[in-house]
């Protein structure tokens, strides 16, 4: 995220590029919070923080694209991976609690 943001106009480092990568970043450290607590409903809740993020950035992604910054669709297969996993990974969370 960071070696892409670096081609971002200087304008929005502040902006944009700094909303890139806190987006980025929060998704990854959530989720490893979350594994470290002990209760399935306090992990879902971490996951479910990592997916907000990962909107968020799914946002930014398509922002930039309309904005012509980045060419439209980049990261579209990478995001929607994403997605995948961390719904997959807090569904199993949720069953497994309701089980």
């Amino acid at each position: 995220m960071y070696k892409l943001t670096r081609t971002l106009p200087k304008e929005e480092l502040f902006g944009l590029t700094s909303q890139m990568r806190r987006s980025a970043v929060s998704v990854p450290a959530n989720i490893a919070e979350g594994f470290k607590r002990r209760g399935r409903p306090d992990k879902a809740r971490h996951m479910n923080i990592a997916q907000g993020s990962h909107e968020e950035l799914r946002y930014y992604f398509l922002l930039c694209g309309d904005l012509q910054y980045l060419p439209a669709g980049t990261g579209a297969v990478e995001i929607e991976e994403v997605a995948r996993l961390l719904g997959a990974y807090a569904q199993t969370l949720l069953r497994s609690r309701d089980s």
